[in-house]
Order: structure tokens, then C-alpha cells, then sequence
């Protein structure tokens, strides 16, 4: 007769998949590594696999858990959600891990304080930070992801979306380049410098390149790299100008040496979405941990602007 499967065997599923080893996952699910051995044993007999396989040093799963992994933490969110239901959780005693797909020039500014804010109130949650694969819902839908924060929107009736807040682009270069003297270089002057292009999908042509067409202007990009933090490290190493969101030049100007400036240039604005699964809407624990966030995010505001504003955007923005 088959093993039967419940809801403690679908709970040491996930953590042996997320933590990729039986010690771990018996860390993380407070059982002793023999017991957890058990029950990946149970596991295996249950779902005719063998879940996890020796690979070099470490384990791997197969692809029949890879593919199953999604549907057991989707199981497992509708579980804790049907329990919590119309309750209210203890933060301070919560444990859990939430795994949030972020955009890298996001995550740059954000991810501390949405760390620091959840660790204070909540020190047994854990923020897994992944980066951005594809921007599918399907991560949303089967319990991959519970946060999705970045830019753009999902046209979906399961997805709820909320703005966190509105970005514009400004150009960075070295702290010596003579376009940083300049409080707002003409897109002229723009042009006569190599530019560097921050795009995940490898594309040199972006908005800037819309509006110079508009003005018979071309810029010269000599290099296109996957992230802004890259193109930032890149620019303050080099003479190349590159475009990356305000608030990561603000914040990381003066440690890398460089400065940034606004862009003669009416571009739009971006806009940083929060996304998350419709199942998990009233989910308390999650409601909370979208809360954490927003109001993290407001009060590392209100601190950069506790200064003077012009004397400490000047500072920021001559690095």
C-alpha cells in the first residue's frame, strides 16, 4: 500500500527542496536530522521518487520534485491560509520565509530597509531575495515567489498590484568626468561620451535614444551589462556616462565617486509595482509583510530628506 501523504510530509518537501540538504531542512523545520531522514524516506516511497540525489558533495533534486516544488508551496500558502483565515498572527513569534523577485536597481535601495524593518519587528521571517528571470505571473500563481517588485504591471485577474512609487532616470559619470561639474548637461553634451546601457535583455536603445532621435542627436553606447549596479560600478571605474534610477545615485554616489545629474530630457517617469497572488490577499501574515515594506520604504524617505533638500541633494549629487 502506498505511503499517504499529509500535510508535515508536503511541509519537510519544501524545506528539503529550498534548503537542498537533510541537515538544513532539519534545522529550519526544528526536527532531528533522523527524523527528517524518515521522513524523506516517507517521501520517496509516497511519490514513487527519489526527491533528492547525491551530487558531488552536496544533493540535487530530480526534475520530478523541480517540477512538483511549485505546486506543494502553492498547496502549503493555501493551507496557512485557510488556518489564519479571519485570525490575527503574532509577528513576533512569526517564522517564515517569504521569497521576494526583485529588480536589481530596486533591491538596491529597498532591500535594506525592508530587512532591517522586518528583522526588528519579526526576527524568525526570513526575506529571500531572487532576481528577475521573467516577469510571468506563473511564479506569482504557483507559490515560487510571494512578492514580485519591480517594474511594469501583470494585466491578470488573480494578480493584485499596488504602486509603491514613481522613479525617474538620471545620468551618472566619474567623480573627475567634466559632465558632473555641470548641474544639467545638454543632450549635446551627452553624446560627445560613451555610454554604458544597463538592460537585463542585452538592448542598447532605451527612451534617452527616443528623445535624441527627436533632436537629431545619436549617442555612441560601447557597452551594454545585465544590471545598474554593474553599469554604476562600471561608470565610476571608467569615462563612461550611464542612466540608473534616482534613488540608487543618491544613495551610492558617494561611495563609488561618482555623480549624477537630471537629464535634459523629458522621459517618462518608471513606475515600482508590489504584485502578489489574489489567494494571498488577506493572508495576515503576508498583508503584514506588504505594510512592512511600504512603510519602510516611506521612512527611508522621510530620513534622506530630514537634511536641508538642496544642500543634501548637492552633496549627494557631487558625490
Amino acid at each position: 500500500m502506498p505511503e499517504q501523504l499529509d500535510l508535515n510530509l508536503l511541509r519537510v518537501f519544501d524545506a528539503l527542496l529550498q534548503e537542498g540538504s537533510v541537515t538544513a531542512a532539519s534545522e529550519r523545520l526544528h526536527l532531528s536530522i533522523p527524523a527528517t531522514s524518515r521522513a524523506l524516506g516517507r517521501l520517496r516511497r509516497a511519490m514513487n521518487d527519489p526527491i533528492l540525489v547525491r551530487a558531488g558533495r552536496g544533493m540535487a533534486p530530480t526534475p520530478f520534485a523541480l517540477r512538483t516544488a511549485p505546486r506543494v508551496r502553492s498547496l502549503l500558502d493555501e493551507a496557512s491560509a485557510l488556518i489564519s483565515a479571519d485570525r490575527e498572527v503574532t509577528i513576533g513569534e512569526l517564522k517564515r520565509t517569504f521569497t521576494i523577485r526583485i529588480n536589481d536597481g530596486v533591491a538596491a535601495t529597498l532591500a535594506t530597509a525592508a530587512v532591517e524593518a522586518t528583522a526588528a519587528a519579526a526576527p524568525g521571517v526570513v526575506l529571500r531575495f531572487v532576481t528577475e528571470g521573467t516577469e510571468s505571473a506563473e511564479a506569482l500563481r504557483d507559490g515560487s515567489v510571494d512578492l514580485d517588485i519591480g517594474v511594469g504591471d501583470v494585466a491578470a485577474p488573480d494578480i493584485r498590484t499596488a504602486v509603491l512609487y514613481r522613479e525617474r532616470m538620471v545620468g551618472i559619470v566619474r567623480a573627475d568626468s567634466p559632465l558632473g561639474m555641470r548641474r544639467r548637461p545638454t543632450l549635446r553634451q551627452l553624446c560627445r561620451h560613451p555610454h554604458v546601457s544597463a538592460s537585463r535583455r542585452g538592448r542598447a536603445r532605451g527612451p534617452l535614444d527616443d528623445a535624441l532621435d527627436a533632436v537629431g542627436l545619436q549617442r555612441h553606447v560601447a557597452a551594454v551589462v545585465p544590471s545598474f549596479a554593474v553599469a554604476a560600478l562600471l561608470v565610476a571605474t571608467s569615462r563612461y556616462v550611464g542612466l540608473v534610477p534616482q534613488r540608487l545615485a543618491e544613495q551610492y554616489a558617494p561611495t563609488l565617486g561618482i555623480r549624477w545629474f537630471p537629464l535634459a530630457a523629458d522621459l517618462p517617469e518608471v513606475e515600482v509595482r508590489l504584485l502578489w497572488h489574489a489567494r494571498l490577499d488577506a493572508d495576515p501574515a503576508q498583508r503584514w509583510l506588504r505594510d512592512t515594506i511600504r512603510a519602510a520604504l516611506r521612512e527611508s524617505r522621510a530620513d534622506d530628506s530630514a537634511e536641508p533638500t538642496s544642500a543634501a541633494r548637492e552633496r549627494s549629487r557631487r558625490g
